[in-house]
C-alpha cells in the first residue's frame, strides 16, 4: 500500500472512530476478516491506488472499500450503519500528513446476505489526493 493511501486509511478509521453513533454500533474495526469477532464489525479493504499527480505534484487516486457485517434477522441495521459511514467518510479531514484530499467522491454500495451467513454491506469511496 502506497503511503497516501496507508495515510488516508488510518484518517478513515479514525474519523469512524470518532462518528458518534457508527462508533457505538460497532464490536470493531479490523484490517481483514477477524476469527469469530463479534457482530457488528467493519473490516477496511486494501486501497486500489493510482496515479493522479501532475507536472508539479504528486497525486494519487485511492478507491477505499469497507465491508460493514451484521448477523441480525433484517437488513434495515444494515442501511443506518452505511449511512453513518458515508457520514464518517465525509468528515475526513482535507489536510493529511504531506497531503491534501482534493475530492472524496462515493463509488458505491451493495448490501448482499447468504442464507446461511450474515449481512454484508460494501461502500467504495474514491478519493484524490495531491502532495503538499
Amino acid at each position: 500500500m502506497s503511503d497516501a493511501a496507508l495515510i488516508l486509511q488510518r484518517a478513515a478509521v479514525a474519523a469512524i472512530g470518532a462518528h458518534p453513533a457508527l462508533s457505538l454500533s460497532l464490536a470493531g474495526i479490523y484490517d481483514g476478516p477477524p476469527p469469530r469477532a463479534p457482530f457488528p464489525y467493519l473490516t477496511v479493504g486494501q486501497g486500489l491506488v493510482s496515479d493522479w499527480g501532475t507536472k508539479t505534484k504528486s497525486g494519487r487516486e485511492v478507491r477505499l472499500a469497507f465491508t460493514l457485517w451484521d448477523d441480525r434477522s433484517e437488513a434495515t441495521p444494515m442501511h443506518a450503519m452505511i449511512g453513518q459511514l458515508q457520514e464518517a467518510l465525509d468528515a475526513i479531514p482535507r489536510d493529511l500528513e504531506g497531503w491534501r484530499i482534493a475530492s472524496s467522491v462515493f463509488v458505491r454500495s451493495l448490501i448482499a446476505r447468504d442464507a446461511a451467513g450474515p449481512w454484508s454491506g460494501l461502500v467504495e469511496q474514491r478519493m484524490r489526493m495531491l502532495a503538499v
